[in-house]
Order: C-alpha cells, then sequence, then structure tokens
C-alpha cells in the first residue's frame, strides 16, 4: 500500500504539472511499472492529444518496454468510451497490464465506473481510491463541471487591512503591491475564464490578460456590455441570472472560472452561495471612513447569521497577506 502512495503522488504530480493545459478534459497523471522494474509516466496532452493511459503506454513502446502483466497507477478512471482517442480501458486490456489503481471513479456520465468494470472483466485487478482526497482536490474544478454542469468558481478580492476595496473618490489602483498583483496573474492563468461586471469595465477598463505570470489569457467573460474600444476585446458577453451564466459558461467547456468583479459582482456571487473557493489579498493600509466595502449585497443583520468559512492557507505576498478560503462545509 505504501508503494500504491507513493506511485500515486508521482502520478497525482503529473497530473498536476500539466493543469493549465488541458480543458475542458481533466489533468490526469499516469505511472506505469513493469515486471521488470522500469517505469514511465504520462500526462494529458491539450485539446485534441492523448489521454495520460495513452501517453504513458506510448512512452514505454518507444522504449521497446514489455507491458504484460504491469502495474498502472492513474488519478482518474480509464475512459470507456470513443472520443478524441479510443478508450484508455481498452488500451490497458489490450497491452495485457495486471494491475491498475486508480485515485477517483470518473463521474462523467460517459464513464461513471464503465472503465472499472471493463477492466476488473478482462481479469484484471483494480484497486480504487488510493489518494483519493488529494487527488479530488486536484481535480476539483473538472469533478464540479461533471457532476453539477456548472464551473469551479474562485472570487479574487484585494482590500485594505480594514476590509475596503476603493476610496471613496472611486480610488483602488493600487491597493496591494507588484508581488501580489503577480500572484493574482498566476490565478488567471490557473483558470479558463476570468470574470468581471460591465461597471468594472467602465470604471477601470482592465485587460485581463495574464502578463506578470507564465500561462495563458483566460477567456475573458463581461457580466452585461462592454464598449467596443474597452480592452478587455476579445470577451464574451453574457446577461441574466448568475446560475444561468455559469451554466452557459460551463457549456462552452469551462471548468474553472475567477471572478475579479468589484463588490456588487463579489457580493451576488458570495449571496447566491456560488463561491467554490474565496483568495483576499490584504494590503497593510487602511481607509476606514466611507471607503467602499469588499462585498455589496444583502449582508447580515446579527453576528449569528455571519457567514462563516474555513482558512485553507495565509501567506504572505510581498509586502500584502493573501488568505484562502472555504465555504464552511461543517457545522
Amino acid at each position: 500500500m505504501d508503494a500504491d502512495v507513493a506511485m500515486m503522488a508521482e502520478a497525482c504530480a503529473a497530473g498536476h504539472e500539466v493543469r493549465r493545459e488541458t480543458a475542458p478534459n481533466p489533468w490526469v497523471g499516469c505511472v506505469i511499472e513493469t515486471v521488470d522494474g522500469a517505469r514511465v509516466t504520462g500526462a494529458t496532452s491539450p485539446p485534441p492529444g492523448a489521454h495520460a493511459e495513452v501517453a504513458a503506454v506510448e512512452a514505454a513502446r518507444r522504449q521497446g518496454l514489455t507491458l504484460r502483466g504491469a502495474t498502472v497507477w492513474v488519478t482518474l478512471e480509464p475512459c470507456s468510451h470513443d472520443g478524441r482517442t479510443g478508450p484508455c480501458a481498452d488500451l490497458l486490456i489490450d497491452a495485457g497490464v495486471g494491475r491498475v489503481v486508480v485515485a477517483l471513479e470518473d463521474p462523467d456520465p460517459l464513464v461513471a465506473g464503465d472503465g472499472l468494470k471493463r477492466l476488473r472483466a478482462a481479469g484484471i485487478d483494480v484497486a480504487v481510491g488510493v489518494l483519493a482526497a488529494q487527488v479530488a482536490e486536484d481535480l476539483a474544478p473538472y469533478l464540479k463541471h461533471r457532476r453539477t454542469g456548472r464551473p469551479w468558481v474562485t472570487l479574487k478580492l484585494a482590500a485594505s487591512l480594514d476590509g475596503r476595496t476603493a476610496a471613496p473618490d472611486g480610488t483602488s489602483q493600487w491597493i496591494t503591491g507588484a508581488v501580489a498583483r503577480a500572484d493574482a496573474h498566476r490565478l488567471r492563468a490557473e483558470h479558463d475564464a476570468v470574470l468581471v461586471g460591465a461597471g468594472t469595465v467602465r470604471a477601470d477598463d482592465p485587460a485581463l490578460t495574464v502578463r506578470h505570470a507564465v500561462g495563458a489569457d483566460p477567456l475573458r467573460v463581461v457580466l452585461g456590455t462592454a464598449s467596443p474600444d474597452a480592452r478587455i476585446h476579445p470577451c464574451i458577453e453574457l446577461h441574466g441570472e448568475l446560475d444561468e451564466v455559469l451554466s452557459n459558461l460551463a457549456a462552452r467547456g469551462v471548468l474553472s472560472v475567477l471572478v475579479e468583479g468589484g463588490s456588487t459582482v463579489a457580493g451576488a456571487f458570495h449571496d447566491a452561495g456560488l463561491v467554490d473557493r474565496y483568495v483576499v489579498y490584504l494590503a497593510p493600509a487602511v481607509l476606514g471612513g466611507s471607503a467602499r466595502a469588499l462585498l455589496a449585497g444583502i449582508g447580515t443583520n446579527t453576528l449569528a447569521d455571519a457567514w462563516r468559512g474555513e482558512f485553507l492557507d495565509v501567506a504572505m505576498v510581498g509586502e500584502d497577506v493573501r488568505v484562502t478560503l472555504a465555504p464552511r462545509t461543517r457545522d
């Protein structure tokens, strides 16, 4: 079992390394060890490229390795349907592997346990659940997309120490320092889409590109209409209820969206309970008075009704503090 954990951790690392490249496919990692102890690793390629199992099998064949009786560790259940590539479960069966260790069953209705059934029906020893919690955290956007038809939502906020996002005269650039802003660009690169309200476009004219981090620009989304000369173009403009907006993005293959809107949009997502992660950058500054609050919206009238989350991480980012929270899942 210890060997399974170590190998699955290696597979998880391989999948995580390609996280920014594979959407709408999941970023899966795969490790294969032959009966002679030779080892190869594969990860999902950008669409329309190969799945992780295909990449690992092809790597083994390039090295002239024999896969009969080999053990496979893969972070997500091998697929069982024809898509851009053939079924990965059939590939492993045809290769003659002897054992397959899987972290998670794939919730995609096209798979949903069928890949595991095929492997077992072929006489392959199958184990499920190794490092399941770690892989579920890494693949959370994909899993939510397949289970709910909505993307994973991260709400990014920047505020003074007293929770203010803009001075009374509307000035807000820049509350945080250059290191924190670069870290926020890293967040953009890790998401498929970035979303703001039309008010933010009018007030700040943001480009919402990845300029201070490594990665591709996300799909840019405006709630409402952006003027033709706004820097956010090319973008898509969506209207309607937030549930409808998220379903629209999911249908476009968006697995994760970073909400960077002002206090109105941020408050709307928060009040609707649509946020999966909160990332708040706090600057060592105090505005006080009538400065704009972090979240607009409904709010609460009494402390007993206050929303409470769970701190996941607190870190210094330059001269600022980054706080990562999740909605509380237990009382």
